[in-house]
């Protein structure tokens, strides 16, 4: 699956569960708990494989999965840029994480970053448009 692919399927995941916490007249702050990882485990296990393990993505006791996927995240499915022998298809845009490779790809780890699920950084970008909080991401 392509990154562009990913981020297609996940953009109709995530659109479908917001609006059906809006046609419950749910607040902005009970949609972003809403998404709190305990709660999406047992509730919306399709949302993520993940979920299926009971396995979070980050290892930090209080995740938000609102912004699965980061905004800082940044992607291209034919490579931003080639590096010697190696073709970059994806980095952090504010520089956290790192980097794997495989054969002659370089893709971004942001396994080690947790700025994207806290509910305070979810709250500052927050839009009920997840394609629209992520729209710096496909270059």
């Amino acid at each position: 699956m392509t990154y562009s692919q990913w981020f297609g399927s996940h953009a109709k995941k995530h659109k479908t569960i917001v609006d059906k916490l809006v046609s419950k007249n749910y607040t902005k702050e009970q949609i972003i708990e809403y998404f709190d990882f305990d709660n999406m485990v047992k509730n919306e296990k399709s949302f993520c494989l993940l979920y299926e393990e009971n396995k979070k993505c980050h290892d930090i006791k209080k995740l938000n999965c609102y912004l699965c996927a980061c905004p800082h995240f940044r992607f291209s499915d034919e490579g931003l840029r080639e590096e010697g022998e190696m073709t970059i298809y994806s980095e952090c845009s504010i520089g956290l994480g790192s980097e794997f490779t495989h054969q002659a790809s370089v893709h971004h780890d942001c396994t080690s970053c947790v700025v994207p699920h806290k509910n305070a950084y979810v709250k500052k970008g927050f839009d009920l448009d997840w394609k629209k909080i992520m729209k710096e991401c496909a270059l």
